[in-house]
């Protein structure tokens, strides 16, 4: 490392810089998106001539610059990076620049920029720290402390802090706002709009980012797709509230047009600063990519998979028993279950909900987390030794943060629900919120975990987390204190000191599925459960976009029952079976309920996961930009190029007949690829006559094609039935 202190400072990594000119009294933002090349004078001179607006008519005399940390003072109208008050006074800052440092990476690229401030208008002292990783990610960190000394006018008064956002320009050729929506059993739904003036704002006020969370806000050039496209994106790497926003007005943001941020969305008076104390936001993720949705997301998962942390042993095929068994916990039920999962293959079990104090249906017992004798006589030992008898990890499910009125812990305290004084609001599910941020509850549910943990030698927790969290407020002699930081605080806490007195303890983060995915909650666990519905149809969709951020080893892909638990809706086998293939697999179903022809198919499908998971665990994610919406071509290619596995489907029917030729993309086009189609599941229905001939002789044997077509001119696809799919593989051959 080599310390600089230039006027003009860039950060360099993986095809993307960003350029800051340390200034007086505030740094301003050059650059962020395109490598701009070596950090010459001659770049760093054109940048600062050209970094200046146009002074506009009936604007402030000096032209509006935008700096890291944008104010009213600078002429900034948008959003500021900080806001907040002490007792209603000291509401227009101006922080000035006291320190910096500045630490380029030349070993691997990229680098930090810390920049401090001091403000004498609201007394806070912030830190601002710019990392560009080796995969062109910036991540964005802010820290505010309240010091007295820095402002006299208003002293020791306490400063309320209504928020802080990580700010960054766009340019002008930014016109189109992709982000996400959704609601149980359909999360992470896209949704696109023109990129207008005002403010496009998305919140998050569930307690956590919700089912509806915006996950990941992109802008982007004209019709900007997977592969294709300039996109400027942020995402908001914490497990609690969140803001979300871009913004575009007349005057534009500097010399660029618009603006993107993200942050926490604190509750009134949430955070409350005396002197000395200190509040660190979130981290902000910023992404960029000339080569659309698929680069961006394969900058995200480079920096996953580089994670001390990441996952590295293959992960195991999973049987979860909920959709099985339900509350049904026999152990004889469950005995023929694990059996038929050993046949089959399977290499973890999950014990669902049901096993614990008083847990019958969902409306008692959680809080009380000690095994139901009524239930298992001889508790959990005689399935725990079963499933490790045929060489199996066994996992259980918790939801630790919520709790039923009926059970002894909310009897014993029921100052320990979440909630105001004035009375409880009404339940979700049956159920409260835990107040885990309250010592001794923390200290409860932590001695709890870690006992049934240690006695059953558990492998893996799946944790669950159902409800919304409303008049989320912890009660103290102080009255009714806004909670939902501290809450997540709380979770983190917990989570981190699990994993520390159990280091080889892998843990699933599910919130009534998809509800509370973010890369906070990654940071502390090992997988997440994309979203409580095992509907193939539904669960395309669903995946394909949680693979914008997560990488598909993260993401949990279950097989479930033909007519689905969620939706109602019959689906064939192949389909089912190919759908939950390509992320981190898993079973849902009762094995018990099928025949032994469908157990076969089962088994030869494990098999295939075992045979691919190496690769689809670590290759980078690839999706064909099609004009009918109805079908789609995504594939998981190895980084090389050297091998890839594609699936294509259909959801419904479409007008045209045929697909034309469709592209693969991902692969090289300078190779030569073996092609086989895999119908090791069984042939998917066709809407059509014959297969195209290249198809039929895949089929039947490997088929060799030139990635040139393949990537270049493209191949016609069989026409397929709705909720149809198949599976085609690619391996390169010679060098």
């Amino acid at each position: 490392m080599t310390s600089r202190a230039d006027t003009v400072v860039a950060l360099r990594a993986a095809g993307v810089s960003f350029v800051l000119e340390i200034a007086q009294p505030i740094p301003r933002i050059l650059h962020w998106g395109a490598d701009l090349g070596g950090s010459s004078s001659t770049i760093a001179s054109a940048l600062l001539l050209t970094a200046g607006p146009a002074q506009l008519n009936n604007s402030p005399d000096s032209p509006r610059t935008f700096s890291v940390l944008p104010t009213e003072y600078e002429g900034w109208s948008g959003t500021p990076a900080i806001a907040g008050h002490a007792q209603g006074r000291a509401t227009t800052p101006r922080p000035q620049l006291v320190r910096h440092i500045v630490e380029v990476n030349d070993a691997v690229d990229g680098g930090d920029i810390e920049l401090e401030f001091e403000d004498a208008v609201s007394g806070l002292r912030t830190t601002l720290h710019y990392r560009l990783d080796e995969h062109g990610v910036l991540s964005v960190d802010t820290a505010v402390v309240r010091d007295a000394r820095l402002s006299p006018r208003i002293g020791s008064t306490s400063y309320t802090l209504e928020g802080i956002l990580a700010l960054l320009p766009l340019p002008e050729r930014a016109t189109e706002i992709l982000d996400f929506t959704g609601k149980w059993c359909r999360e992470r739904s896209p949704q696109r709009t023109p990129f207008g003036f005002g403010t496009h704002l998305r919140a998050a006020h569930r307690g956590k980012p919700g089912h509806d969370s915006p996950f990941l806000l992109a802008a982007g050039t004209p019709g900007f797709g997977f592969r294709h496209g300039e996109v400027w994106a942020v995402h908001l790497a914490w497990s609690g509230e969140q803001r979300y926003l871009a913004e575009r007005f007349t005057e534009g943001a500097g010399s660029f047009s618009s603006v993107l941020g993200a942050g926490e969305d604190l509750h009134s008076g949430e955070v409350i600063l005396g002197d000395g104390e200190r509040y660190d936001a979130p981290t902000a993720l910023f992404i960029w990519s000339d080569g659309g949705l698929d680069a961006l997301s394969d900058r995200l998962h480079r920096r996953l998979r580089a994670r001390a942390g990441h996952p590295s042993s293959p992960r195991p095929l999973v049987l979860n028993t909920w959709e099985a068994v339900y509350f049904d916990h026999d152990l004889a039920r469950l005995t023929a279950l694990v059996q038929k999962a050993a046949q089959v293959g399977v290499e973890r079990i999950v014990l669902d909900d049901g096993w614990f104090l008083g847990r019958r249906e969902a409306d008692a017992g959680l809080g009380d987390w000690y095994v139901d004798r009524s239930v298992w006589p001889d508790g959990l030992d005689p399935l725990v030794d079963l499933i490790r008898s045929h060489g199996m990890q066994f996992g259980l499910w918790f939801e630790p943060e919520m709790i039923n009125l009926d059970s002894d812990l909310a009897r014993a305290h029921p100052d320990w629900v979440l909630g105001p004084a004035e009375g409880l609001g009404p339940t979700s599910r049956s159920q409260y919120v835990l107040d885990i941020a309250r010592p001794e509850a923390y200290e409860y549910l932590l001695e709890r975990i870690d006992a049934l943990v240690r006695e059953h030698r558990i492998d893996y927790l799946k944790w669950d987390h159902n409800r919304d969290l409303l008049e989320a407020v912890s009660r103290g002699d102080d009255g009714d204190r806004p909670s939902v930081r501290r809450q997540t605080l709380a979770l983190y806490r917990l989570l981190d000191e699990l994993r520390r007195r159990h280091p080889h303890l892998e843990i699933e983060t599910c919130s009534g599925g998809g509800g509370r995915i973010d890369l906070g909650i990654l940071d502390r666990t090992d997988r997440v459960w994309a979203s409580d519905c095992n509907d193939p149809v539904e669960r395309t969709q669903i995946e394909r976009w949680t693979r914008m951020v997560v990488p598909p080893e993260l993401i949990g892909s279950h097989l479930g029952a033909a007519r689905a638990h969620t939706t109602a809706r019959t689906t064939d086998l192949s389909f089912r079976l190919t759908t939950a293939l390509t992320a981190h697999a898993g079973i849902e179903q009762d094995l018990t309920a099928v025949d032994d022809a469908e157990l076969g198919v089962i088994a030869r499908w494990a098999a295939m996961y075992r045979e691919f998971r190496n690769l689809l665990h670590s290759g980078h994610v690839a999706n064909a930009d099609l004009a009918d919406e109805a079908t789609a071509l995504s594939g998981i290619v190895a980084h090389d190029g050297s091998a890839a596995l594609f699936t294509w489907s259909r959801t419904a029917t479409s007008a045209a007949g045929q697909s034309g030729r469709v592209r693969f993309p991902g692969l090289a086009a300078e190779a030569l690829y073996s092609v086989r189609v895999r119908e090791d599941l069984g042939g998917a229905s066709r809407h059509q006559g014959d297969d195209p001939a290249w198809i039929v002789h895949a089929a039947a044997d490997a088929l060799e094609l030139p990635g040139s077509v393949l990537v270049g001119a493209g191949v016609p696809l069989p026409t397929l039935n709705p909720q149809q799919a198949m599976l085609i593989e690619f391996h390169r051959l010679g060098g």
